[in-house]
């Protein structure tokens, strides 16, 4: 199956510095990926992790030995003897931080229960090598004993072929498990040494976490009073925007009364010709009134005249109604000729159809 990814996340990650074993230095520069990946053929776990440039920044075997330690709310590191360093990882949550700090123990178990599984192998193999060791020459014994030559040959000779094999067998698997054991001594030793170190930085650590504890209290404060002048920035920036505001409702008001101000100017400058013409208006006002009062004179004396012609009029009148009197008399009597006319003309007609 190969390596397999069996728990991802994302974290910006830091290592030790080599030189001063304090100081922390960014591996990343941004949060990248880190991954546990476990591999079934060799039966290991490893944190990996590459960057943007497909570099890796992390390449960690698990073993039992090791420790992942919480120093923050958002920070854990642990200690490679392998790598001979301490990473660092700075998470974006405490839940990130939990969660990898779990899968990191579940990780370590998983481990420690493969390395006592090749031990316990490592030993059964080691002790069945030395009971067949101690077998054989008994075998062989009893062989020679009983039995002629040619007994010998026909019936031990196929078990120790066998146990030929089989010792050959073992033999090679205990000189690998003398060589291993050696390679592990020296390994041991080699963790031995690195873990002596990391407990060294990890010391020199914690007796930094109080200085960077009290740079962090300060961070904390310089940030709450960087807040409030933020704040009180931002107040400054509305009254200013208010200010800003109320500066282009007056400079909008300003114009309008420039506008109305151009518009009175020229009523004056109106104001102004017309006032040149007003003597004229004056002199020309005098005459009409002038002839005004002549018109007044005037019609006094037609209203005198009118008044002469009204009695005129009604004597007029008195007269027409006495002329109409008589015309009406008049008529009546003319009428009455008439009639008598039209009946002559009868009658001269009757007497002209009688003749």
């Amino acid at each position: 199956m190969g390596e397999q990814p069996i728990y991802t996340t994302r974290a910006h990650v830091f290592q030790i510095d080599p030189n001063t074993k304090k100081n922390w230095v960014p591996a990343s520069k941004q949060a990248v990926t880190v991954s546990y990946f476990y591999d079934s053929s060799r039966n290991s776990y490893r944190i990996i992790s590459v960057d943007g440039s497909k570099q890796v920044i992390i390449n960690s075997t698990i073993t039992p030995n090791m420790t992942f330690t919480k120093t923050s709310q958002k920070f854990g590191q642990w200690a490679d003897s392998r790598a001979n360093t301490v990473f660092g990882l700075g998470f974006a949550s405490e839940q990130q931080l939990s969660k990898f700090a779990e899968k990191f123990q579940e990780v370590k178990e998983a481990a420690k229960l493969a390395r006592d599984k090749s031990q316990e192998t490592v030993e059964t193999l080691s002790n069945h090598s030395q009971e067949s060791g101690r077998e054989t020459p008994s075998t062989n014994q009893a062989s020679s004993i009983n039995g002629t030559d040619d007994e010998k040959i026909s019936s031990v000779g196929p078990e120790a072929a066998l146990l030929k094999s089989e010792n050959e067998r073992l033999k090679s698997a205990i000189e690998l498990s003398n060589t291993n054991t050696k390679k592990w001594e020296t390994e041991l030793q080699t963790l031995r040494e690195n873990n002596a170190r990391l407990v060294d930085a990890l010391q020199e650590s914690s007796a930094n976490v109080e200085t960077w504890k009290k740079q962090l209290s300060v961070c904390k404060e310089e940030s709450d009073t960087l807040r409030e002048k933020i704040k009180d920035l931002e107040a400054q920036c509305n009254e200013a925007d208010q200010e800003k505001q109320k500066n282009l409702q007056l400079t909008a008001r300003v114009q309008e009364l420039e506008a109305e101000l151009q518009d009175k100017e020229q009523e004056l400058e109106n104001l102004r010709k017309q006032a040149e013409i007003i003597p004229q208006l004056m002199a020309e006002c005098e005459s009409i009134t002038n002839k005004l009062q002549a018109a007044e004179t005037k019609n006094q004396e037609l209203e005198g005249r009118v008044e002469g012609l009204q009695g005129d009029i009604d004597d007029s009148r008195q007269k027409q109604g006495n002329m109409k009197v008589e015309l009406k008399k008049f008529m009546d009597v003319l009428d009455g000729k008439i009639d008598e006319l039209h009946e002559f003309r009868q009658g001269l007609s009757k007497l002209g159809l009688d003749n």
